[in-house]
C-alpha cells in the first residue's frame, strides 16, 4: 500500500481533527481541581431552646462579611432557625421576628397532660408556617435539612423536602416534653437526642467547609425546678457530651458565650444575639483562612 504525495497532506490534516477532537472529549470529562472552584459551605446550627436566639446573631455577623452560605442544618431551635433564615437569608428580618417571639407563640402547655408530652407542638407548627417563607423544604432558597431522631432505633432522621412545619416539629419534639409525631411509621422525637449538632449531615450533603454552631452550656449551676426543666437540662446533659466529640468534625467551630441561660428563658434575647454577634465576627478568620486552605489544596478529609 502507499500515499501519493497530494494525499499525504490530506491525511495530516485528518489525523490533526482527530487529535483534536479527542482532546476536547477528554477536557469535557475533566474534574475540575479545587483551587478552580468556590468550597461548598455547610452551616450547622444546634440545638439548645432559647438559647437558639444566638443563632440569629451568627448568621448577622455572617452575612455582614457576605460568608456564603451553600447549605443549612438545624437541629431542634437550630432546625426552626435554620428553616426561616432557608426560605429567606435576610438575617435583619429574622432579627426583627426573633425579638418579637415571645414562649407563648411556640410552647402550647396543655392543661390536660398527655402521657406523652405536656406541651403538644400545634403552636410550633402554625408559628413556622407564618414565619417560614416558603412552604416545602426542597423549595427554599438555601438547601434546609432538620434533623431529628427515631426514637425506636435512635437513628437520625433527615429531612429534606415535604413540610417545613413537619420538619421543625419533628427535630424539636424533646422526649417528655412535646408529644412525639408518628411520620410514617416511625416515632420520631428531637434530634438533640443524638447530640445538639450533626456536623456529618453537612458532609453527607456535600459541604467542603463545615461551620458549626454549638449553643450548648457547660452543666453549672442547675436549679432543679418541674418536670419539663428537669428533662430539658437531662437532655442538655446528654447532647453537650455527645457534642464534645462532634464538634471535632467541625471546620469552624463557633460556641457563643451563652452563659448560664436556662432553655426556657426567653428574656435574654438581646444578650444571646449579641453573643452571637460577637462569636460570629471573631470566627470570621478562621471562616477565610478554611476557604483559602481549601482553593489551595489544604483542606481535605478522608
Amino acid at each position: 500500500m502507499y500515499t501519493t504525495k497530494c494525499a499525504r497532506p490530506i491525511v495530516a490534516v485528518f489525523l490533526a481533527a482527530v487529535l483534536f477532537l479527542h482532546g476536547c472529549g477528554a477536557a469535557k470529562k475533566q474534574i475540575l481541581p479545587a483551587s478552580l472552584r468556590e468550597p461548598k459551605i455547610g452551616l450547622v446550627l444546634g440545638g439548645g431552646a432559647s438559647r437558639g436566639f444566638a443563632h440569629v446573631g451568627v448568621l448577622r455577623a455572617l452575612e455582614q462579611e457576605k460568608i456564603p452560605i451553600d447549605l443549612i442544618v438545624g437541629t431542634s431551635v437550630g432546625s426552626l432557625i435554620g428553616a426561616i433564615y432557608a426560605a429567606n437569608p435576610n438575617s435583619f428580618e429574622l432579627e426583627w421576628m426573633a425579638f418579637e417571639l415571645e414562649k407563648d407563640d411556640i410552647f402550647d402547655f396543655s392543661l390536660l397532660s398527655s402521657r406523652t408530652g405536656p406541651i403538644k407542638g400545634d403552636k410550633l407548627e402554625k408559628f413556622v408556617v407564618k414565619h417560614v417563607k416558603t412552604r416545602n423544604i426542597e423549595d427554599m432558597k438555601i438547601p434546609f435539612y432538620a434533623v431529628a431522631c427515631d426514637l425506636n432505633t435512635g437513628e437520625p432522621v433527615v429531612f429534606d423536602k415535604g413540610p417545613a412545619e413537619i420538619a421543625v416539629r419533628a427535630s424539636s419534639s424533646i422526649p417528655g416534653v412535646f408529644t412525639p409525631l408518628n411520620i410514617k411509621d416511625r416515632i420520631v422525637v428531637d434530634g438533640g437526642v443524638n447530640g445538639s449538632v450533626s456536623p456529618e449531615t453537612a458532609r453527607q450533603k456535600g459541604a467542603d467547609i463545615v461551620i458549626v454552631v454549638n449553643i450548648g452550656k457547660s452543666i453549672i449551676n442547675y436549679e432543679t425546678g418541674n418536670i419539663v426543666q428537669i428533662t430539658l437540662q437531662a437532655i442538655d446533659i446528654m447532647g453537650y457530651r455527645i457534642d464534645q466529640y462532634k464538634n471535632k468534625d467541625a471546620d469552624v467551630l463557633i460556641q457563643p458565650e451563652v452563659g448560664n441561660v436556662g432553655t426556657m428563658d426567653f428574656s435574654k434575647k438581646k444578650e444571646l444575639m449579641l453573643a452571637g454577634i460577637t462569636a460570629g465576627q471573631a470566627a470570621i478568620p478562621a471562616i477565610k483562612k478554611a476557604i483559602e486552605d481549601f482553593k489551595a489544596g489544604r483542606l481535605g478529609r478522608n
